[in-house]
């Protein structure tokens, strides 16, 4: 089969991603084979593929907003049917016994295993996951647009969530892309007001044109406090801007798998008046299971721009450009 293939991390300008061909791959006891034919592009693989994430195999197939039919059953494998439209997310595998995963918290769980960086992903024509991990798919999305939503619509889900907007709040986002062009529609559904602080006047316009209550530049003090924040850029200069933004008991919650230092800061007008500051690790499966069906019910519409498999690197190159509204999609077939 054709995949994208990743030797070694290296910078983007160094070609670290090359179309090969692979064996088709079986799937083992309990998991399925998925035939790919749309794979979402996330920051967690720009990271993957630079070296920001530790390399943990090579050659490694990237991707891990996966959608796809199930083409073949491992042994023991009885959750779906063989053709049964399924989706593919970060989380691959937990123990299911360590005192995080007996709690409901599984992303937590240190055995953790994760699609696209400890094994094989969706930039590729076949996939293999554990059934127990793999999602149904609500039919309101076609499979392009649901491939945004199996990580940068949980990990969205997951952090508006931990940021305890309370109801009929308000909420603010800083850094506006894949993720927060989804959460944006979410907290609106859910009748929260939104502010958005973003650099570049695209992701402003994109914002303003999804509704967003009020819209700045990353650092614009915003008109009022607000009840929550959400920082999705991975930059820790942001965090003190989003602890400023908020009112006294406010709750920051920072969304990235990675972030850069944050820098010293006066713990007042930060962090006294019990503000919180809580961060987001990868999610559940509850997660993922809630966010699929609310994002059907609000009619959430993820904006994807469509690349050929083949264009991976491209694909990669503009999302770390800020040059992607919304989502980069890699069609497969």
């Amino acid at each position: 089969m054709r995949a994208i293939l990743l030797d070694r991390p290296a910078p983007l300008t160094r070609t670290p991603l090359r179309l090969g061909e692979v064996p088709l791959p079986d799937p083992g006891p309990g998991e399925v084979r998925v035939r790919v034919t749309a794979c979402g592009v996330c920051r967690t693989d720009l990271h993957v593929v630079t070296g920001d994430l530790a390399p943990k195999r090579s050659p490694l197939i990237p991707g891990h907003q996966v959608v796809g039919r199930v083409d073949a059953l491992g042994p023991g494998a009885v959750r779906f049917a063989l053709g049964a439209r399924v989706g593919i997310a970060w989380l691959r595998s937990t123990c299911g016994v360590c005192p995080d995963c007996r709690a409901g918290r599984e992303n937590l769980c240190p055995r953790s295993r994760y699609t696209g960086w400890d094994d094989d992903g969706g930039y590729a024509e076949a996939a293999i996951v554990p059934e127990a991990f793999a999602y149904p798919l609500p039919a309101a999305f076609d499979d392009v647009e649901a491939a945004p939503l199996l990580c940068a619509g949980i990990i969205g889900f997951r952090a508006l969530e931990r940021a305890a907007v309370p109801a009929g709040g308000r909420v603010l986002l800083l850094g506006f892309g894949s993720s927060a062009h989804l959460v944006l529609q979410l907290a609106r559904a859910r009748g929260h007001e939104v502010f958005v602080a973003t650099r570049g006047e695209r992701h402003r316009s994109h914002a303003r044109a999804l509704g967003a209550d009020w819209v700045g530049d990353t650092f614009d003090p915003p008109p009022a406090p607000s009840d929550s924040a959400i920082v999705f850029a991975p930059a820790g200069e942001v965090v003190p801007a989003a602890l400023r933004g908020v009112r006294k008991a406010g709750t920051v919650a920072l969304a990235g798998v990675t972030l850069t230092p944050i820098p010293s800061m006066e713990y007042e007008p930060h962090l006294f008046h019990e503000k919180v500051l809580t961060s987001v690790e990868s999610n559940t499966r509850r997660d993922g299971e809630a966010l699929l069906a609310e994002a059907a019910r609000a009619g959430i519409r993820p904006r994807t721009r469509t690349f050929p498999l083949e264009q991976a690197a491209r694909a990669l190159a503009l999302l770390d450009e800020d040059g992607i509204e919304g989502t980069a999609v890699l069609v497969v077939s």
